[in-house]
Protein backbone atom coordinates (compact mmCIF):
# COMPACT_ATOMS: atom_id res chain seq x y z
CA UNK A 1 0.00 0.00 0.00
CA UNK A 2 1.04 3.45 -0.48
CA UNK A 3 0.67 3.90 3.45
CA UNK A 4 3.76 1.27 4.21
CA UNK A 5 5.42 2.69 0.75
CA UNK A 6 5.94 6.06 2.64
CA UNK A 7 6.64 3.99 5.97
CA UNK A 8 9.54 2.18 4.15
CA UNK A 9 11.23 6.02 3.19
CA UNK A 10 10.59 7.47 6.69
CA UNK A 11 11.84 3.96 8.36
CA UNK A 12 15.30 4.96 6.21
CA UNK A 13 16.06 8.49 7.87
CA UNK A 14 17.87 7.07 10.80
CA UNK A 15 20.49 4.57 10.34
CA UNK A 16 19.06 2.09 13.41
CA UNK A 17 15.95 1.61 11.59
CA UNK A 18 17.12 0.47 8.37
CA UNK A 19 16.73 -2.89 9.53
CA UNK A 20 13.33 -2.50 10.96
CA UNK A 21 12.30 -1.28 7.63
CA UNK A 22 13.97 -4.43 5.92
CA UNK A 23 12.28 -6.98 7.86
CA UNK A 24 8.57 -5.85 6.46
CA UNK A 25 9.93 -5.69 3.13
CA UNK A 26 8.36 -9.48 2.95
CA UNK A 27 5.06 -7.82 2.84
CA UNK A 28 5.43 -4.97 -0.01
CA UNK A 29 6.64 -5.73 -3.41
CA UNK A 30 9.99 -4.46 -4.37
CA UNK A 31 8.34 -2.35 -7.13
CA UNK A 32 4.97 -0.53 -7.09
CA UNK A 33 2.28 -3.27 -8.30
CA UNK A 34 0.26 -0.35 -10.27
CA UNK A 35 -2.62 -1.69 -11.97
CA UNK A 36 -1.34 -0.99 -15.93
CA UNK A 37 -2.62 2.10 -17.73
CA UNK A 38 -2.98 -0.02 -20.88
CA UNK A 39 -5.45 -1.96 -18.96
CA UNK A 40 -8.63 0.35 -19.02
CA UNK A 41 -9.72 3.75 -19.34
CA UNK A 42 -10.93 2.91 -15.72
CA UNK A 43 -7.22 2.17 -14.30
CA UNK A 44 -5.96 6.07 -15.53
CA UNK A 45 -9.04 7.83 -14.43
CA UNK A 46 -8.82 5.99 -11.40
CA UNK A 47 -4.53 7.19 -11.47
CA UNK A 48 -6.06 10.66 -12.33
CA UNK A 49 -8.37 11.40 -9.28
CA UNK A 50 -5.76 10.11 -6.88
CA UNK A 51 -2.83 12.32 -8.24
CA UNK A 52 -4.90 14.93 -9.75
CA UNK A 53 -2.33 14.31 -12.66
CA UNK A 54 -2.39 13.70 -16.72
CA UNK A 55 0.32 11.73 -18.65
CA UNK A 56 2.70 13.91 -19.98
CA UNK A 57 1.88 15.62 -23.00
CA UNK A 58 5.03 16.14 -25.10
CA UNK A 59 7.53 13.30 -24.15
CA UNK A 60 11.05 14.01 -24.68
CA UNK A 61 11.81 11.17 -26.86
CA UNK A 62 9.25 10.13 -29.34
CA UNK A 63 9.29 6.65 -31.54
CA UNK A 64 6.79 5.82 -33.68
CA UNK A 65 8.55 4.29 -36.50
CA UNK A 66 8.89 0.92 -34.77
CA UNK A 67 11.30 -0.32 -37.48
CA UNK A 68 13.97 2.23 -36.06
CA UNK A 69 13.32 1.18 -32.74
CA UNK A 70 16.21 -2.00 -33.78
CA UNK A 71 18.75 0.93 -32.72
CA UNK A 72 17.67 1.74 -29.63
CA UNK A 73 17.41 -1.85 -28.28
CA UNK A 74 13.66 -3.09 -28.80
CA UNK A 75 10.10 -1.02 -28.71
CA UNK A 76 10.19 2.06 -26.73
CA UNK A 77 7.42 3.46 -24.69
CA UNK A 78 6.54 6.39 -22.58
CA UNK A 79 5.89 4.04 -19.60
CA UNK A 80 7.24 1.34 -17.51
CA UNK A 81 7.20 -2.58 -18.36
CA UNK A 82 3.70 -2.55 -16.57
CA UNK A 83 2.56 0.26 -18.55
CA UNK A 84 2.75 2.95 -15.97
CA UNK A 85 4.18 5.98 -16.98
CA UNK A 86 7.49 6.51 -14.19
CA UNK A 87 6.15 10.60 -14.28
CA UNK A 88 2.71 12.14 -14.93
CA UNK A 89 2.83 15.64 -15.16
CA UNK A 90 -0.50 18.19 -14.85
CA UNK A 91 -0.65 22.16 -14.85
CA UNK A 92 -2.90 24.37 -14.25
CA UNK A 93 -2.35 28.39 -14.03
CA UNK A 94 -1.45 28.31 -10.28
CA UNK A 95 0.55 25.03 -10.19
CA UNK A 96 2.57 22.24 -11.96
CA UNK A 97 1.59 18.97 -10.09
CA UNK A 98 3.77 15.86 -11.03
CA UNK A 99 3.57 12.06 -9.82
CA UNK A 100 6.93 10.32 -10.01
CA UNK A 101 8.19 6.49 -9.66
CA UNK A 102 10.98 7.55 -7.78
CA UNK A 103 13.57 4.31 -7.72
CA UNK A 104 16.57 3.82 -4.98
CA UNK A 105 18.05 0.48 -3.66
CA UNK A 106 17.61 -0.02 0.34
CA UNK A 107 20.73 -1.73 1.93
CA UNK A 108 20.38 -4.58 5.06
CA UNK A 109 22.83 -3.29 8.15
CA UNK A 110 25.59 -4.93 6.54
CA UNK A 111 25.63 -3.37 3.38
CA UNK A 112 26.12 -6.59 0.97
CA UNK A 113 22.03 -6.95 0.04
CA UNK A 114 20.52 -4.18 -1.80
CA UNK A 115 16.63 -4.33 -2.24
CA UNK A 116 15.66 -2.23 -5.59
CA UNK A 117 12.23 -0.55 -4.07
CA UNK A 118 10.40 2.24 -5.80
CA UNK A 119 8.38 4.92 -4.14
CA UNK A 120 5.37 6.67 -5.62
CA UNK A 121 5.80 10.88 -4.80
CA UNK A 122 3.54 14.29 -5.51
CA UNK A 123 6.06 17.47 -6.06
CA UNK A 124 3.74 20.41 -6.42
CA UNK A 125 5.44 23.51 -7.36
CA UNK A 126 3.69 27.05 -6.87
CA UNK A 127 3.92 29.07 -10.45
CA UNK A 128 3.55 32.00 -8.97
CA UNK A 129 6.78 33.79 -9.36
CA UNK A 130 7.02 36.31 -6.28
CA UNK A 131 8.75 39.81 -6.35
CA UNK A 132 11.90 38.82 -4.00
CA UNK A 133 13.39 41.31 -1.73
CA UNK A 134 16.91 40.21 -1.16
CA UNK A 135 18.45 41.67 2.01
CA UNK A 136 22.40 41.10 2.29
CA UNK A 137 23.98 41.17 5.76
CA UNK A 138 27.46 43.35 4.81
CA UNK A 139 25.55 45.37 1.74
CA UNK A 140 28.53 47.02 1.74
CA UNK A 141 31.42 44.67 1.50
CA UNK A 142 33.07 43.20 -1.34
CA UNK A 143 30.75 40.43 -1.92
CA UNK A 144 27.59 42.50 -1.58
CA UNK A 145 28.28 46.03 -3.65
CA UNK A 146 29.56 43.90 -6.26
CA UNK A 147 26.12 41.57 -6.30
CA UNK A 148 24.40 44.90 -6.26
CA UNK A 149 26.20 46.49 -8.75
CA UNK A 150 26.50 43.79 -11.21
CA UNK A 151 22.83 43.27 -11.13
CA UNK A 152 22.15 46.43 -12.10
CA UNK A 153 24.81 46.77 -15.16
CA UNK A 154 22.84 43.61 -16.35
CA UNK A 155 19.25 45.15 -15.31
CA UNK A 156 20.45 48.16 -17.57
CA UNK A 157 22.29 46.36 -19.96
CA UNK A 158 25.35 48.23 -19.49
CA UNK A 159 28.66 48.73 -21.55
CA UNK A 160 32.07 50.02 -20.31
CA UNK A 161 35.52 50.56 -21.11
CA UNK A 162 38.40 48.58 -19.71
CA UNK A 163 42.52 47.95 -20.94
CA UNK A 164 40.67 44.97 -23.08
CA UNK A 165 38.43 46.77 -25.13
CA UNK A 166 34.59 47.33 -24.83
CA UNK A 167 32.75 44.98 -21.96
CA UNK A 168 29.04 43.81 -21.74
CA UNK A 169 27.44 42.96 -18.45
CA UNK A 170 26.40 39.70 -18.48
CA UNK A 171 25.83 36.55 -15.43
CA UNK A 172 28.41 33.96 -16.79
CA UNK A 173 29.22 31.73 -13.24
CA UNK A 174 25.60 31.76 -12.39
CA UNK A 175 24.15 28.05 -12.41
CA UNK A 176 20.64 29.44 -12.95
CA UNK A 177 21.33 32.15 -15.64
CA UNK A 178 24.31 30.54 -17.51
CA UNK A 179 24.23 26.98 -17.35
CA UNK A 180 22.20 24.18 -18.54
CA UNK A 181 21.18 20.23 -18.06
CA UNK A 182 20.61 17.32 -20.02
CA UNK A 183 16.64 16.45 -20.56
CA UNK A 184 16.55 13.69 -22.80
CA UNK A 185 17.49 12.63 -26.62
CA UNK A 186 16.40 13.60 -30.23
CA UNK A 187 16.76 10.31 -32.48
CA UNK A 188 16.37 11.13 -36.52
CA UNK A 189 15.18 8.00 -37.83
CA UNK A 190 16.20 9.14 -41.47
CA UNK A 191 19.71 9.68 -40.59
CA UNK A 192 20.00 6.89 -37.72
CA UNK A 193 21.43 9.40 -35.65
CA UNK A 194 21.20 10.31 -31.77
CA UNK A 195 21.44 13.61 -30.24
CA UNK A 196 21.35 15.02 -26.55
CA UNK A 197 18.47 17.79 -25.69
CA UNK A 198 19.39 20.42 -23.36
CA UNK A 199 17.57 23.34 -22.02
CA UNK A 200 18.84 26.05 -19.30
CA UNK A 201 18.46 25.40 -15.77
CA UNK A 202 16.18 28.73 -15.70
CA UNK A 203 13.50 27.24 -18.29
CA UNK A 204 12.83 24.10 -16.31
CA UNK A 205 10.31 25.76 -14.02
CA UNK A 206 9.15 29.02 -13.16
CA UNK A 207 12.27 31.19 -11.30
CA UNK A 208 12.60 34.77 -10.17
CA UNK A 209 14.83 37.05 -12.64
CA UNK A 210 17.66 38.47 -10.49
CA UNK A 211 17.48 41.88 -12.91
CA UNK A 212 13.83 42.10 -10.78
CA UNK A 213 15.30 42.21 -7.26
CA UNK A 214 15.00 44.73 -4.85
CA UNK A 215 18.18 44.85 -3.14
CA UNK A 216 19.28 46.21 0.59
CA UNK A 217 20.71 44.93 3.93
CA UNK A 218 22.35 45.64 6.60
CA UNK A 219 26.51 47.03 7.42
CA UNK A 220 28.21 47.94 10.04
CA UNK A 221 30.13 50.44 7.52
CA UNK A 222 27.47 53.20 6.69
CA UNK A 223 29.20 53.86 3.31
CA UNK A 224 26.55 54.27 0.56
CA UNK A 225 26.41 51.48 -2.19
CA UNK A 226 28.87 54.02 -4.80
CA UNK A 227 31.86 54.43 -1.80
CA UNK A 228 30.88 51.08 -1.33
CA UNK A 229 32.11 49.60 -4.79
CA UNK A 230 34.98 52.19 -5.02
CA UNK A 231 36.43 51.04 -1.96
CA UNK A 232 36.25 47.36 -3.01
CA UNK A 233 37.98 47.98 -6.55
CA UNK A 234 36.81 44.84 -7.91
CA UNK A 235 34.64 46.46 -11.12
CA UNK A 236 35.56 49.08 -13.40
CA UNK A 237 35.94 52.79 -12.56
CA UNK A 238 33.96 53.50 -15.91
CA UNK A 239 31.13 51.18 -15.44
CA UNK A 240 30.98 51.98 -11.51
CA UNK A 241 30.44 56.02 -12.89
CA UNK A 242 27.63 54.73 -14.71
CA UNK A 243 26.10 53.63 -11.87
CA UNK A 244 26.97 56.11 -9.69
CA UNK A 245 23.23 57.88 -9.49
CA UNK A 246 21.56 54.33 -8.42
CA UNK A 247 24.63 53.31 -6.68
CA UNK A 248 24.47 56.64 -4.04
CA UNK A 249 20.63 56.20 -3.34
CA UNK A 250 21.14 52.82 -1.45
CA UNK A 251 22.77 53.08 2.05
CA UNK A 252 22.49 50.47 4.23
CA UNK A 253 20.72 49.88 7.46
CA UNK A 254 22.52 49.43 10.98
CA UNK A 255 23.64 46.42 11.44
CA UNK A 256 23.89 44.31 14.40
CA UNK A 257 27.12 43.52 15.54
CA UNK A 258 29.22 41.57 18.44
CA UNK A 259 32.72 42.61 18.01
CA UNK A 260 34.02 39.78 20.46
CA UNK A 261 33.28 36.84 17.38
CA UNK A 262 35.30 39.12 14.69
CA UNK A 263 38.47 40.28 14.16
CA UNK A 264 39.82 43.18 16.01
CA UNK A 265 41.18 44.71 13.28
CA UNK A 266 38.01 45.53 11.47
CA UNK A 267 36.81 48.12 14.39
CA UNK A 268 38.35 51.17 11.12
CA UNK A 269 34.72 50.12 9.47
CA UNK A 270 32.71 50.24 12.69
CA UNK A 271 30.47 53.34 12.45
CA UNK A 272 27.10 51.72 11.40
CA UNK A 273 25.90 49.84 14.17
CA UNK A 274 22.82 49.48 16.24
CA UNK A 275 22.96 49.10 20.02
CA UNK A 276 20.50 47.51 22.53
CA UNK A 277 19.65 44.39 24.35
CA UNK A 278 19.39 41.03 22.17
CA UNK A 279 15.85 40.71 22.25
CA UNK A 280 15.61 44.53 21.17
CA UNK A 281 18.17 43.89 18.22
CA UNK A 282 16.09 40.67 16.65
CA UNK A 283 12.70 42.90 17.31
CA UNK A 284 14.79 45.86 14.84
CA UNK A 285 16.09 43.24 12.31
CA UNK A 286 12.03 42.36 12.39
CA UNK A 287 11.04 45.39 11.79
CA UNK A 288 14.02 46.18 9.02
CA UNK A 289 12.66 43.13 7.24
CA UNK A 290 9.04 43.90 7.52
CA UNK A 291 9.96 47.13 5.91
CA UNK A 292 11.25 45.17 2.74
CA UNK A 293 8.02 43.30 3.22
CA UNK A 294 5.95 46.18 2.30
CA UNK A 295 7.84 46.56 -0.96
CA UNK A 296 7.95 43.09 -2.38
CA UNK A 297 6.16 39.75 -2.21
CA UNK A 298 8.86 37.32 -0.58
CA UNK A 299 12.20 38.38 1.43
CA UNK A 300 15.24 36.67 1.40
CA UNK A 301 18.25 37.08 4.34
CA UNK A 302 21.43 36.10 3.05
CA UNK A 303 24.66 36.71 5.44
CA UNK A 304 27.84 37.78 3.35
CA UNK A 305 29.39 39.61 6.22
CA UNK A 306 32.86 39.17 7.96
CA UNK A 307 33.31 35.51 9.03
CA UNK A 308 32.70 34.87 12.73
CA UNK A 309 34.31 32.77 15.76
CA UNK A 310 32.68 29.69 16.32
CA UNK A 311 30.55 29.50 19.59
CA UNK A 312 31.44 26.53 21.32
CA UNK A 313 30.12 24.31 22.73
CA UNK A 314 27.10 24.29 20.42
CA UNK A 315 23.09 25.88 21.38
CA UNK A 316 21.21 21.99 21.63
CA UNK A 317 17.71 23.37 22.66
CA UNK A 318 14.99 25.94 21.98
CA UNK A 319 14.85 26.78 25.83
CA UNK A 320 18.67 27.30 26.13
CA UNK A 321 18.35 29.61 22.69
CA UNK A 322 15.28 31.07 23.87
CA UNK A 323 16.59 32.34 27.46
CA UNK A 324 20.49 33.28 26.20
CA UNK A 325 18.52 35.93 23.98
CA UNK A 326 16.16 36.74 27.11
CA UNK A 327 18.98 37.19 29.51
CA UNK A 328 21.34 38.72 27.03
CA UNK A 329 24.14 36.41 26.83
CA UNK A 330 26.65 37.16 24.01
CA UNK A 331 25.64 35.74 21.03
CA UNK A 332 27.31 36.03 17.24
CA UNK A 333 25.28 38.72 15.45
CA UNK A 334 24.33 36.01 12.42
CA UNK A 335 22.49 33.91 15.45
CA UNK A 336 20.35 37.02 16.12
CA UNK A 337 19.80 37.84 12.43
CA UNK A 338 19.46 34.03 11.74
CA UNK A 339 16.23 34.19 14.78
CA UNK A 340 14.95 37.14 13.05
CA UNK A 341 14.76 35.92 9.73
CA UNK A 342 12.79 32.35 11.11
CA UNK A 343 10.56 34.92 12.76
CA UNK A 344 9.66 36.66 9.91
CA UNK A 345 9.34 33.25 8.20
CA UNK A 346 11.67 34.25 5.63
CA UNK A 347 14.27 32.25 4.24
CA UNK A 348 18.09 32.96 6.04
CA UNK A 349 21.42 31.70 3.52
CA UNK A 350 24.76 31.39 5.52
CA UNK A 351 27.24 32.91 2.87
CA UNK A 352 30.28 32.35 5.44
CA UNK A 353 31.46 29.06 8.15
CA UNK A 354 30.92 30.06 11.32
CA UNK A 355 28.31 27.60 12.83
CA UNK A 356 24.76 29.61 12.96
CA UNK A 357 22.74 26.83 12.77
CA UNK A 358 23.31 25.03 16.17
CA UNK A 359 20.64 22.58 16.93
CA UNK A 360 18.56 25.01 18.40
CA UNK A 361 18.82 27.46 15.51
CA UNK A 362 17.45 24.43 13.12
CA UNK A 363 14.49 23.62 15.92
CA UNK A 364 13.43 26.77 15.97
CA UNK A 365 13.08 27.10 11.98
CA UNK A 366 11.18 24.01 12.10
CA UNK A 367 8.63 24.93 14.97
CA UNK A 368 7.86 28.44 12.67
CA UNK A 369 8.15 26.66 9.35
CA UNK A 370 11.19 29.08 8.38
CA UNK A 371 13.42 27.43 5.72
CA UNK A 372 17.67 27.91 6.03
CA UNK A 373 20.68 27.15 3.88
CA UNK A 374 24.11 26.99 4.49
CA UNK A 375 27.13 27.38 5.41
CA UNK A 376 29.55 29.24 3.20
CA UNK A 377 29.99 29.72 -0.20
CA UNK A 378 31.62 27.53 -2.61
CA UNK A 379 32.91 29.65 -5.35
CA UNK A 380 36.66 28.61 -6.25
CA UNK A 381 39.55 26.97 -4.68
CA UNK A 382 36.95 24.29 -2.49
CA UNK A 383 34.34 23.86 -5.68
CA UNK A 384 37.65 22.41 -7.64
CA UNK A 385 38.78 20.13 -4.77
CA UNK A 386 35.14 18.33 -5.06
CA UNK A 387 35.53 17.91 -8.33
CA UNK A 388 39.34 16.88 -7.98
CA UNK A 389 37.89 14.37 -5.81
CA UNK A 390 35.27 13.00 -8.12
CA UNK A 391 38.36 12.99 -10.19
CA UNK A 392 40.87 10.70 -8.46
CA UNK A 393 38.90 8.92 -6.00
CA UNK A 394 36.32 8.04 -8.86
CA UNK A 395 39.07 6.68 -10.93
CA UNK A 396 40.88 4.49 -8.19
CA UNK A 397 43.61 6.66 -7.11
CA UNK A 398 44.12 7.22 -3.68
CA UNK A 399 44.84 10.99 -2.37
CA UNK A 400 46.86 10.86 0.09
CA UNK A 401 47.35 14.65 1.01
CA UNK A 402 46.19 18.08 -0.22
CA UNK A 403 47.64 21.38 0.91
CA UNK A 404 46.24 24.69 0.17
CA UNK A 405 47.51 27.55 0.28
CA UNK A 406 45.66 30.85 -0.41
CA UNK A 407 46.73 34.72 -0.20
CA UNK A 408 44.09 37.55 -0.92
CA UNK A 409 44.12 41.34 0.24
CA UNK A 410 40.43 41.76 0.49
CA UNK A 411 38.69 42.43 3.57
CA UNK A 412 37.43 38.86 3.98
CA UNK A 413 40.91 38.39 4.54
CA UNK A 414 42.06 40.51 7.34
CA UNK A 415 39.49 39.31 9.23
CA UNK A 416 41.15 35.81 8.59
CA UNK A 417 43.64 37.48 10.28
CA UNK A 418 41.87 36.79 13.83
CA UNK A 419 42.61 32.98 14.70
CA UNK A 420 39.49 32.25 15.71
CA UNK A 421 37.84 33.14 12.30
CA UNK A 422 40.42 31.50 10.36
CA UNK A 423 39.59 28.50 12.41
CA UNK A 424 35.92 28.47 10.69
CA UNK A 425 37.10 29.00 7.63
CA UNK A 426 39.38 26.04 7.99
CA UNK A 427 37.06 24.21 9.56
CA UNK A 428 34.58 24.18 6.31
CA UNK A 429 37.36 23.89 3.63
CA UNK A 430 38.79 20.52 5.43
CA UNK A 431 35.31 18.71 5.49
CA UNK A 432 34.79 18.24 1.13
CA UNK A 433 36.88 15.12 0.81
CA UNK A 434 34.77 13.20 3.74
CA UNK A 435 32.17 11.90 1.91
CA UNK A 436 34.29 10.87 -1.03
CA UNK A 437 36.54 9.01 1.82
CA UNK A 438 33.17 7.15 2.92
CA UNK A 439 32.73 6.09 -0.60
CA UNK A 440 35.66 3.71 -1.03
CA UNK A 441 36.81 1.54 1.83
CA UNK A 442 39.40 -0.64 -1.13
CA UNK A 443 41.37 3.10 -0.66
CA UNK A 444 40.50 4.46 2.85
CA UNK A 445 40.06 1.38 4.89
CA UNK A 446 39.92 1.79 8.46
CA UNK A 447 42.78 2.68 10.43
CA UNK A 448 44.13 3.93 7.27
CA UNK A 449 41.24 6.05 6.04
CA UNK A 450 43.09 9.82 6.69
CA UNK A 451 43.72 12.53 4.38
CA UNK A 452 46.75 14.99 5.08
CA UNK A 453 44.54 18.16 4.47
CA UNK A 454 46.32 21.29 5.22
CA UNK A 455 44.57 24.74 4.47
CA UNK A 456 46.90 28.20 4.80
CA UNK A 457 45.10 31.55 4.14
CA UNK A 458 47.57 34.69 4.30
CA UNK A 459 46.55 38.62 4.21
CA UNK A 460 48.40 39.92 1.46
CA UNK A 461 46.93 43.79 1.07
CA UNK A 462 48.62 44.13 -2.31
CA UNK A 463 46.52 41.91 -4.31
CA UNK A 464 43.23 43.38 -3.04
CA UNK A 465 40.23 41.11 -4.36
CA UNK A 466 42.32 39.06 -6.53
CA UNK A 467 42.74 36.01 -4.37
CA UNK A 468 45.35 33.45 -5.17
CA UNK A 469 44.91 29.72 -4.56
CA UNK A 470 47.45 27.13 -5.16
CA UNK A 471 46.89 23.66 -4.28
CA UNK A 472 49.03 20.49 -4.47
CA UNK A 473 47.46 16.83 -4.64
CA UNK A 474 49.48 13.76 -4.16
CA UNK A 475 48.27 10.26 -4.43
CA UNK A 476 49.32 6.73 -4.60
CA UNK A 477 48.70 4.94 -7.56
CA UNK A 478 49.53 1.66 -9.03
CA UNK A 479 52.57 -0.52 -7.52
CA UNK A 480 53.17 1.99 -4.66
CA UNK A 481 53.90 5.01 -7.09
CA UNK A 482 52.88 8.61 -6.54
CA UNK A 483 51.30 11.12 -8.57
CA UNK A 484 51.37 14.74 -7.81
CA UNK A 485 49.03 17.52 -9.68
CA UNK A 486 49.65 21.21 -8.86
CA UNK A 487 46.47 24.04 -10.16
CA UNK A 488 46.94 27.63 -9.35
CA UNK A 489 44.04 29.91 -9.69
CA UNK A 490 43.73 33.71 -9.69
CA UNK A 491 40.42 35.67 -9.54
CA UNK A 492 38.57 38.67 -8.33
CA UNK A 493 37.19 36.51 -5.50
CA UNK A 494 33.80 38.86 -5.43
CA UNK A 495 33.06 37.85 -9.23
CA UNK A 496 33.05 34.37 -8.03
CA UNK A 497 30.77 34.57 -5.39
CA UNK A 498 27.90 37.13 -6.62
CA UNK A 499 26.80 35.03 -8.88
CA UNK A 500 26.35 31.68 -6.37
CA UNK A 501 24.61 34.16 -4.16
CA UNK A 502 22.25 35.25 -6.85
CA UNK A 503 21.77 31.44 -7.50
CA UNK A 504 20.75 30.50 -4.05
CA UNK A 505 18.38 33.51 -3.64
CA UNK A 506 16.81 32.15 -6.67
CA UNK A 507 16.59 28.38 -6.21
CA UNK A 508 15.96 29.11 -2.38
CA UNK A 509 12.92 30.84 -3.17
CA UNK A 510 11.82 28.17 -6.16
CA UNK A 511 12.39 25.41 -3.23
CA UNK A 512 10.46 27.29 -0.39
CA UNK A 513 7.36 26.96 -3.51
CA UNK A 514 7.52 23.34 -3.82
CA UNK A 515 5.82 20.57 -1.49
CA UNK A 516 6.51 16.78 -1.59
CA UNK A 517 3.72 14.77 -0.50
CA UNK A 518 1.81 17.88 0.81
CA UNK A 519 4.66 18.81 2.99
CA UNK A 520 6.64 22.37 2.55
CA UNK A 521 10.92 21.13 1.80
CA UNK A 522 13.47 22.19 5.30
CA UNK A 523 13.78 23.49 7.31
CA UNK A 524 17.33 22.84 5.79
CA UNK A 525 17.24 22.92 2.21
CA UNK A 526 20.25 20.61 1.41
CA UNK A 527 19.02 20.74 -2.58
CA UNK A 528 21.26 24.20 -2.26
CA UNK A 529 24.47 22.19 -0.75
CA UNK A 530 26.09 22.69 -4.56
CA UNK A 531 27.11 25.96 -3.43
CA UNK A 532 28.23 25.61 -0.05
CA UNK A 533 31.24 24.31 1.62
CA UNK A 534 30.13 22.82 4.55
CA UNK A 535 26.64 21.78 3.29
CA UNK A 536 23.96 21.27 6.32
CA UNK A 537 21.34 18.86 5.86
CA UNK A 538 18.03 17.72 7.56
CA UNK A 539 19.98 14.19 8.61
CA UNK A 540 22.78 14.43 11.68
CA UNK A 541 26.12 13.38 10.50
CA UNK A 542 25.14 13.07 6.69
CA UNK A 543 26.12 15.74 4.54
CA UNK A 544 27.33 15.26 0.38
CA UNK A 545 30.46 17.24 -1.09
CA UNK A 546 30.84 15.13 -3.93
CA UNK A 547 30.51 18.13 -7.12
CA UNK A 548 28.77 15.34 -9.32
CA UNK A 549 26.56 14.38 -6.73
CA UNK A 550 25.53 17.59 -5.37
CA UNK A 551 24.42 18.92 -8.98
CA UNK A 552 23.11 15.57 -9.73
CA UNK A 553 20.46 15.76 -6.60
CA UNK A 554 19.64 19.29 -7.67
CA UNK A 555 18.87 18.91 -11.20
CA UNK A 556 17.40 15.66 -10.62
CA UNK A 557 14.62 17.90 -8.17
CA UNK A 558 13.95 20.42 -10.51
CA UNK A 559 13.61 18.11 -13.62
CA UNK A 560 11.49 15.78 -11.70
CA UNK A 561 8.85 19.24 -10.32
CA UNK A 562 9.43 20.11 -14.43
CA UNK A 563 7.95 16.79 -15.09
CA UNK A 564 10.96 15.40 -16.78
CA UNK A 565 12.02 12.12 -16.26
CA UNK A 566 15.85 12.12 -15.00
CA UNK A 567 18.47 10.19 -17.05
CA UNK A 568 20.13 7.17 -14.82
CA UNK A 569 22.92 7.27 -17.61
CA UNK A 570 22.98 3.89 -18.52
CA UNK A 571 22.48 4.25 -22.28
CA UNK A 572 20.36 1.23 -22.19
CA UNK A 573 17.91 2.27 -24.59
CA UNK A 574 20.52 2.78 -27.25
CA UNK A 575 23.07 0.35 -29.00
CA UNK A 576 25.76 2.50 -26.95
Amino acid sequence: SSRNRSNIVRACKLPNEVWECHQFRASLQPTLNLKGAEDSAGANSNLHSASGCRQPQSPLLKMTDTTNSQLLNGPLSTGRANGIPPLQRSETTEEIRVVYQHSFSLADPQGDDLTPMCQEKCIVTSKRVPRIGVMLVGLGGNNGSTFVAGILANKHQLTWQSRLGTQSANFYGSFTQSATTHVGYRFDAQKSTLTDVYRPINELLPMARPVDFEMGGWDMSGLDMYQACKRAQVLEPDLIEQLKPELEQMKPLRAVLNTDFIASNQSDRIDNVLEGRNLELIAQLRSDIRGMKDRVDEVVVLWTANTEKCLKPEILTVDDLLGRVSQNTPLPASVLYCMAAIEEQVLFINGSPQNTFHPAIVQYARKHSSCLAGSDLKSGQTRFKTIMGDFLIGSGIRIASCVSYNHLGNNDGRNLVDNGCFASKKSSKRGVFEDAKKSNPILYPEGNNDIDHEVVIKYVPTVGDSKRAMDEYTSEIFMNGRNTIASYNVCEDSLLAAPIMIDLVILGELLSRMKVDGQALGPLLSHLSFFLKAPQTNYDGYSINSFTRQRETLVGLLKVAAGIVPDDGAMLFASF
